[in-house]
């Protein structure tokens, strides 16, 4: 088989198209480079829509720590607290084995006209149940950036827009919102790295592939199996790591010289790739 057909057929196996069965014997490069790129599809998945979803809860969870009411400031402490404090991976178990507790049957909801059962069973898998997790560790450690970025937002800034006659949502969409996007995004960018990377623990969580669709380390994982060499495909996993993550500096690199766009040259906060040997 040429690697043209291998990319034909497993380009797009993790997500259903192409071929069903996955090679037994004879593992090429192609195949290997092919089917783990294939998987990194899930990866990417879990990653944009959870940084999509987690950004949006973030900034209420950051106005909320900001807020002068117990009532509203308390929970979110507690939210930050507990997805900050504890590892991922436990989140990963206790969530999955949470999901499976729930009837297999569904919830019902008796809303006095009508009574409606909400089907669970979805939230064990993958594609739903290590989302929510995702996106829930993700907009903790978002708000906090965010609610950092907020108590250091000149208060220059605020008066002038107090001056102005701004006031409520105008002065916070105009004035608070942006200047808290520019302080607080190169922490950002490096949140998004990590939620990409963080996506190979749900390989190692509970939550099952579904018909073999795994993500990029369950088909590193059944190579390095199947040929006893883990030294192939797991390199391989690495690489396109590496390359999403130049993407991701790049992309957020973009809105970065745009939410700085206002400033003088020389003091743009600028986002730069600095590997680190010992972190």
């Amino acid at each position: 088989m040429s690697c043209l057909q291998t990319i034909q057929d497993y380009a797009l196996r993790s997500i259903g198209i192409g071929e069903r069965l996955l090679p037994r014997t004879d593992f090429t490069l192609c195949e290997q480079v092919t089917l783990i790129g294939s998987g990194l599809i899930w990866n990417v998945y879990f990653g944009a829509l959870a940084l999509l979803f987690g950004f949006f809860l973030a900034t209420a969870v950051a106005l909320a720590k900001a807020s002068p009411v117990w009532a509203i400031r308390k929970p979110a402490e507690w939210f930050i607290f507990l997805f900050r404090g504890s590892p991922l991976f436990i989140q990963f178990f206790l969530a999955y084995e949470t999901f499976v507790l729930l009837p297999k049957s569904g919830i019902e909801l008796n809303l006095g006209f009508i009574e409606i059962t909400a089907a669970t069973s979805w939230l064990t898998r993958a594609w739903a149940g290590a989302l929510i997790v995702l996106f829930l560790n993700t907009a903790a450690y978002t708000g906090e950036i965010f609610y950092g970025a907020l108590r250091s937002i000149p208060r220059g800034d605020i008066e002038a827009a107090d001056a102005y006659g701004m006031t409520g949502l105008t002065k916070f969409r105009r004035v608070i919102w942006p200047t808290m996007l520019r302080l607080a995004w190169p922490a950002y960018t490096n949140e998004a790295i990590f939620l990409f990377h963080a996506t190979t623990l749900v390989y190692f969580s509970g939550f099952p592939a579904w018909k073999q669709k795994g993500d990029a380390l369950y088909y590193a994982s059944y190579f390095a199996d199947k040929t006893f060499n883990p030294f192939i495909p797991y390199p391989i996993v690495a690489g396109y790591f590496i390359l999403l993550t130049l993407v991701i500096i790049s992309l957020f690199g973009l809105i970065n010289r745009r939410l700085n766009r206002h400033l003088p040259q020389a003091t743009r906060s600028r986002i730069r790739f600095k590997p680190q040997v010992i972190r």
